[in-house]
């Protein structure tokens, strides 16, 4: 499959092309600002660097009808995601282009109960609005979306996670970022299976 990571430097996002180059048969279009980050690719001939900012509507939706791609990948984030997102809708639409693999964050539905839930709200106060309209965006558009929303990151060495659907109560305080990485790939790789969930 060809797909477009957007955000591609971030660390989730890094450990995913790692996965996804593991299969000979992948090829990424990798889009970030500042491609000198990732000049490590620049000779692989299964990825393309290209430098834009997810908030540039038209470049976004030009790079996409250039190639053909199966699936996007978004790992970007900050306190503008929704109208990030809102750019990553109109550019996928305008191209037919369905599947999006998109990182959100725990809380993001006022899914996480008790004091952990109240702590987790006070700590990402400023972001939660943008994770909570784009859930609100993706899930009101026609797109094919996973949104996976994981709890606080870890770097440990370690492939271990459990899965909450978007009606219950959100389940752990921390994850690996291996982990959030290994559900992304399964994701892309099998959309049947992951299709239309929170």
């Amino acid at each position: 499959m060809k797909v477009l990571v957007l955000g591609a430097n971030g660390r989730i996002a890094r450990l995913v092309i790692e996965r996804l180059l593991k299969d000979k048969n992948n090829s990424l279009l990798l889009y970030l600002k500042n491609t000198d980050r990732l000049s490590s690719y620049a000779d692989d001939p299964r990825v393309q660097l290209v430098d834009g900012d997810v908030l540039d509507t038209d470049k976004l939706t030009k790079t996409i009808e250039a190639n053909e791609l199966d699936a996007v990948y978004s790992s970007v984030g900050g306190i503008d995601l929704a109208e990030q997102t809102e750019s990553i809708i109109h550019s996928m639409d305008a191209n037919g282009l369905k599947r999006l693999v998109f990182i959100s964050a725990s809380g993001a539905h006022h899914e996480i109960p008790g004091k952990f839930g109240q702590w987790n709200e006070e700590a990402i106060a400023d972001y939660l609005p943008g994770f909570r309209k784009s859930a609100e965006s993706l899930e009101g558009s026609d797109l094919n979306y996973t949104i996976i929303r994981p709890a606080w990151l870890t770097d440990k060495d370690e492939i271990d996670y459990e899965l909450t659907g978007r009606n219950e109560a959100f389940k752990g305080t921390e994850v690996s970022r291996k982990s959030v990485a290994d559900l992304v790939v399964k994701a892309l790789s099998d959309p049947d299976e992951y299709s239309y969930k929170v």
